[in-house]
């Protein structure tokens, strides 16, 4: 596997993340991702936002690099962070490189305490070693962790195992972040903490964040660009306060103005060519 030269700061204006017409392949057979670009600005918050099947976790381990873990192959396409080709780069080289993923379901060592598990995340900082200050910041964000930061990580609650899952990664101060349905299985007092306290790491810390999230309305209320995916493609993309206020994204993704059975994002928009077509 290559490793990754020494990140570029802002190369000319690129995106910290670029990704131009990828294509997964699950067991040589199963394509899951078909052709799908998408970019991530240095320092902005953009949301990936779909169904489940969609393809997002996907998209997120193509970037990360763990696609073949569970046997998955990047077959075509290409990905560059911080405007390098990341294809051969292996997962650890990634993390020494600024790049963090939050994988869905928390996965928090269990039988260990909260502190312990935020002293195992060092150990991928290879090159730099974790200092008072990295855990004083996480700390800072999550007061609770501190709190609870000699309790056993598997008596958290599930919002506090967010909280834990989420530090484990600031603590490598990351220029990019990746985030896999946050708000999974949380309550919706929960959900708001968890995103406010996103949205802060963001604006102060200047962390880019591509964001994997199917509660739409709270993934746009952060973010700063968004794509909506379906069957492995993206299918519209926008500003998110465009997303947030276009009627087909706001009937089938927040649940406002529609009626009736639920239809796919992709049947709305042949409904309405077809139509236009015969009047």
């Amino acid at each position: 596997m290559a490793r990754l030269n020494p990140p570029v700061q802002d190369p000319a204006g690129l995106p910290v993340l670029e990704i131009a017409n990828i294509e997964v392949v699950y067991n040589k057979v199963v394509q899951v991702l078909r052709g799908l670009s998408l970019s991530v600005p240095v320092g902005q918050v953009v949301a990936l936002l779909g169904s489940n099947g969609a393809g997002k976790s996907t998209t997120l381990k193509a970037i990360s690099r763990l696609l073949e873990l569970e046997d998955g192959e990047l077959v075509k396409g290409q990905i560059h962070f911080n405007g390098q080709d990341i294809a051969r780069v292996a997962p650890q080289h990634l993390v020494h490189s600024g790049m963090s993923h939050v994988m869905e379901g928390r996965r928090v060592f269990e039988d260990l305490t909260v502190e312990e598990n935020l002293v195992a995340a060092t150990y991928a900082l290879a090159g730099r070693r974790a200092n008072r200050a990295d855990f004083d910041l996480v700390y800072e964000y999550f007061p609770r962790l501190h709190e609870r930061r000699r309790g056993l990580a598997g008596y958290l609650s599930g919002g506090e195992q967010q909280m834990l899952a989420i530090g484990r990664a600031l603590l490598a101060r990351p220029r990019l972040m990746l985030l896999d349905e946050p708000s999974l299985g949380l309550s919706p007092m929960l959900v708001e903490s968890i995103f406010t306290i996103i949205a802060r790491i963001n604006a102060e810390q200047g962390t880019a964040m591509l964001l994997v999230e199917q509660n739409a309305s709270v993934a746009l209320a952060i973010a700063h660009y968004g794509y909506i995916m379906e069957t492995g493609k993206i299918m519209i993309d926008g500003s998110a306060e465009k997303l947030a206020n276009d009627p087909d994204v706001r009937e089938f993704y927040l649940g406002v103005g529609g009626a009736g059975e639920a239809r796919s994002f992709k049947s709305i928009k042949h409904y309405k060519r077809r139509k236009r077509w015969l009047s």
